[in-house]
């Protein structure tokens, strides 16, 4: 009698184990909303691919398979660039939704945009990004 009661009191614990550990769990999934107040709009202009500082052109071209968010800071400038990597098709181009600042951070948006319908595309691999150039605030960058 003593060993059955054993076993339901392993069996017990190991269940409410696997209940709360899985709950515990789960709350890493969950994100916090933080409140982000803009506190400006820095000037900004795209930069065209052939004005990218090529060393930042060679690492867009490494990671370019797969979307991406880097940056990169040189002689005072600092260079976003949000990419979403291969695309079959030929007409996708990524579109500056935002860009503004906060108290501790640059906050980025861009979305990517397909071919129009009435667009002639072409069935080859394309990359598309937006690499974006400001002055470096010193601040961390959030992309979404």
């Amino acid at each position: 009698m003593q060993v059955r009661i054993r076993h339901q009191t392993y069996g017990l614990l190991i269940f409410f184990g696997l209940i709360f550990g899985g709950m515990w769990m789960l709350t890493g999934c969950i994100s916090t909303v933080r409140e982000t107040k803009r506190i400006g709009e820095p000037e900004f202009e795209i930069v065209e691919k052939d004005a990218v500082p090529e060393e930042f052109a060679r690492v867009i071209r490494e990671e370019r398979e797969k979307p991406f968010c880097l940056t990169y800071a040189d002689q005072g400038e600092l260079y976003l660039a949000r990419g979403y990597g291969r695309q079959d098709k030929t007409g996708y181009s990524v579109e500056v939704s935002e860009l503004y600042e906060t108290e501790n951070a640059v906050v980025f948006h861009t979305r990517l945009m397909g071919p129009e319908k009435s667009e002639k595309t072409k069935e080859i691999a394309t990359y598309p990004y937006v690499v974006v150039r400001m002055k470096d605030g010193k601040k961390s960058v959030e992309f979404d």
